[in-house]
C-alpha cells in the first residue's frame, strides 16, 4: 500500500496509488469499463467520480437530478473529501 501524504497535501502531490487508495477508503468502487470512473453511493446520493487530467470532476444524482462540479488538483485531500461527502 501506498503512503498516504498529509490530508492537507493538495491533491496534485498525492501519486496515482494513494488517490486511488483515499478513493477506495471513501467507499467508492473504481468502474471496470474506465479505470478513471469511480462510484460512490450514499442512502441520499450517488456520485461519480472521474480523475481527469487536469481536475477532479464529481456528478452527484439524486431525486433524479444531477449536479455537476469540477475541483482543482491544488484542492488539499481534506477539502476534496469535505466537498465530496457534503453532497450535491
Amino acid at each position: 500500500m501506498t503512503e498516504m501524504p498529509s490530508s492537507q497535501t493538495p491533491l496534485y502531490h498525492h501519486p496515482l496509488p494513494a488517490l486511488e487508495h483515499w478513493l477506495e477508503q471513501l467507499g467508492a468502487k473504481r468502474q471496470r469499463a474506465n479505470p478513471c470512473l469511480w462510484d460512490l453511493h450514499r442512502p441520499e446520493w450517488s456520485a461519480q467520480i472521474e480523475l481527469e487530467v487536469d481536475e477532479l470532476k464529481v456528478s452527484w444524482h439524486s431525486d433524479g437530478q444531477v449536479c455537476v462540479r469540477h475541483f482543482p488538483y491544488g484542492l488539499s485531500r481534506a477539502d476534496a473529501e469535505a466537498v465530496i461527502l457534503a453532497g450535491p
